[in-house]
C-alpha cells in the first residue's frame, strides 16, 4: 500500500547489501541486538574487526562501549577483534572518535559495515560520511529497536512516529551546514 509519507520511510531507513569490509562499526547504544548482529557478521567473515563506540549512558552501568563489548564477547567475538572507543556522547562523536581509533590502529577502511537501529540508519550514515574520507564505501545493516520499530511499521504507533520524525528534524539540524561542503 502506498502512503503520502513513503518518502519519509525512504529517507530515514537505509539498509544495503552486505559484503566483506575492513571493519564493522557500531555507533553506540544500549540495545544488545546491534552488537549481536555485528557479532553475526563478524562470524560470517564480513570483517576482521568490530568497533563499537560510546561513552557514558544512563541506560547501562558503565559506558556504551563496555556494554557492547561484553555483548560481543558473549556472542563469541574475541577481545582482540573488538576495538575500543568509549568517549563518544552523540553520533558525530561516534563517527569522529571511531575514525581516530581506526587511524591510530593503522586501519584505513575502504569498505565499512555499519550496524545500528533501523530508524537511526540515515542520520548515522550521513554523519559517518561527513567524517570519513569521501571514498569510503558504507554498507548498512540494521535492527529494529526495543519496541520493534522498523521501516514497515513505524507509522503504526505514536512511539514509532515520534522516533522517526525526531530523526527527520535531526537530519535537518545536523546537516544543513554541511551541504555546501559536500558539493
Amino acid at each position: 500500500m502506498s502512503y503520502p509519507f513513503d518518502c519519509i520511510t525512504d529517507l530515514i531507513f537505509v539498509e544495503t547489501e552486505i559484503a566483506p569490509a575492513d571493519v564493522i562499526l557500531v555507533p553506540g547504544g544500549s540495545l544488545p541486538q546491534i552488537m549481536e548482529k555485528a557479532a553475526s557478521l563478524y562470524h560470517q567473515g564480513m570483517a576482521p574487526y568490530i568497533l563499537p563506540s560510546g561513552g557514558s549512558n544512563p541506560r547501562v552501568t558503565t559506558t556504551e562501549w563496555d556494554f557492547l563489548q561484553k555483548v560481543g564477547i558473549a556472542n563469541g567475538v574475541p577481545q582482540s577483534a573488538i576495538l575500543k572507543e568509549n568517549q563518544a556522547q552523540h553520533t558525530f562523536h561516534n563517527a569522529q572518535f571511531s575514525f581516530d581509533v581506526l587511524k591510530k590502529n593503522g586501519i584505513h577502511p575502504q569498505k565499512v559495515i555499519m550496524v545500528c537501529k533501523s530508524w537511526h540508519s540515515r542520520r548515522a550514515l550521513m554523519t559517518y560520511q561527513t567524517v570519513f574520507p569521501k571514498e569510503t564505501e558504507f554498507m548498512m545493516a540494521t535492527v529494529a529497536d526495543r519496541a520493534g520499530v522498523d521501516k514497515d511499521n513505524w507509522f503504526q504507533t505514536d512511539n514509532g512516529i515520534r522516533r522517526v520524525m525526531t530523526e527527520v528534524e535531526k537530519i535537518g539540524s545536523y546537516f544543513g551546514s554541511h551541504i555546501s561542503g559536500w558539493v
